[in-house]
């Protein structure tokens, strides 16, 4: 037996009613570069084993990192489950699945050149440029077993590249980043790109506009709004009344111009099953601005009668599965980033924020980190010392136009938007 069947015997044969292993590898092969040099290479690897039980009812769950004793871990889990108090177990049934790999390693050499190309390309134009960047060959595999039978896994090779660039003249500093996350191929000359046109906007420095103004969020900067959405449609804040949409299923709750969804199949973050082993699956949550579902693990989609929509994630070993969602995709629009640009008469770009989300209330204030002023349809120069706030619920009623340029902005696949009315304050 492998340790993992081992876990599972010996828990069943110390009185567990049911017990699962979830287990976690990883293999990374960063490659750093700063100041316009490579800086060094490493390897990282982890591995690590989380047995949950029921004992009399009671949960129990032991973690360890590398090497296991069995009889060490399993004795911990129920201890730990006479502290608990009785609870339903929500365990899987018999599925055995292993899911093939999407993705692909590189060798460590194409990384550093790969690191190399974009500082160059970027320095061709801006010789006086500091750059740092980091790319990587991550490789993950996830496996979930039961006593009822469940057995899958699947492993996850993605790569990924980031180039960040500050430019220092006098007393003005920028900071410009950009980077992908993909499966089989990375682009470094189109990520340098990103960055130059970038510090093209940026070369002239403009006093912000000021009161109730349109603004363009960028697919980076946009992230911000879904993720108070994201915590909207969280089963478990609506069973627990925190959730503002809990009585707004089937009501329209954004801008009839968003459409949005979960997308698990999809890009380098696709998923082929969440933390409890259920198979994950496409989702519409809001179709045309009106609520269509919330997302539940199995103990929220039991509460909820709707039972789980295959949202049950783990946010670290020693946790237990909670609602998250995995891919959640915006729907794009027709216009291009330019089109979008040319749309406003006046207004401001924002591209890179400060500050955290604005959490369950929706509000905001942020300060933009980087950002564009916008006069007749053209980009005039950069923004400092600007802030833009508001509130997300809202805002998303007033979004008037979606891009066609949708990007990932880490498991999150939405395009650039512009919303009307936010208050925007700054000085020249």
């Amino acid at each position: 037996m492998d340790i993992a069947e081992q876990l599972l015997d010996l828990a069943t044969k110390a009185g567990a009613e049911v017990a699962e292993v979830y287990q976690a590898k990883s293999l990374s092969r960063p490659v750093f570069f700063e100041a316009n040099r490579l800086k060094q290479l490493e390897t990282a690897q982890s591995e690590g084993i989380a047995l949950r039980l029921w004992k009399d009812g009671r949960p129990g769950i032991a973690v360890a990192y590398g090497a296991v004793d069995p009889q060490i871990l399993v004795a911990k889990s129920l201890e730990l489950s006479q502290l608990n108090d009785r609870e339903t177990p929500e365990l899987n049934a018999a599925n055995r699945n292993v899911y093939r790999d999407l993705g692909h390693t590189i060798p460590m050499e194409e990384l550093v050149a790969m690191g190399k190309s974009a500082i160059e390309l970027v320095r061709a134009d801006f010789p006086d440029v500091l750059c740092s960047s980091q790319w990587d060959c991550d490789i993950e595999t996830t496996r979930l077993v039961n006593t009822l039978g469940l057995d899958c896994s699947y492993t996850d090779t993605t790569l990924s590249g980031y180039l960040a660039v500050e430019w220092i003249r006098g007393d003005d500093f920028l900071s410009v980043g950009d980077g992908q996350t993909q499966r089989g191929e990375l682009d470094p000359a189109k990520i340098a790109q990103s960055v130059i046109k970038r510090l093209q906007w940026a070369k002239k420095n403009v006093n912000p506009p000021t009161g109730k103004i349109p603004v363009l969020f960028t697919a980076k900067a946009a992230d911000m709004l879904w993720e108070t959405v994201q915590a909207a449609m969280n089963g478990k804040q609506v069973m627990e009344g925190a959730s503002p949409w809990s009585d707004r299923l089937g009501k329209k709750v954004v801008s009839p111009l968003l459409t949005i969804a979960q997308e698990p199949d999809r890009g380098p973050f696709s998923c082929p099953f969440d933390d409890e082993g259920s198979p994950t699956r496409s989702l519409t949550l809001i179709q045309a601005g009106q609520l269509k579902l919330f997302y539940a693990d199995r103990t929220i989609g039991r509460q909820l009668g709707s039972g789980s929509t295959g949202n049950g994630f783990r946010s670290g070993l020693g946790s237990y599965p909670t609602p998250d969602l995995v891919n959640l995709t915006i729907a794009p629009g027709k216009l291009s980033f330019p089109e979008l640009v040319q749309h406003l008469d006046a207004g401001i770009i924002i591209d890179q924020i400060l500050g955290s989300d604005a959490g369950m209330s929706g509000d905001f204030s942020i300060n933009v980190e980087l950002g564009y002023r916008v006069r007749n349809g053209e980009i005039v120069g950069r923004v400092k010392d600007t802030m833009v706030s508001g509130n997300v619920y809202t805002a998303l009623k007033q979004v008037v136009a979606l891009g066609a340029d949708i990007d990932w902005n880490g498991p999150c696949h939405t395009p650039s938007l512009i919303v009307e009315g936010l208050s925007v304050t700054g000085r020249g």
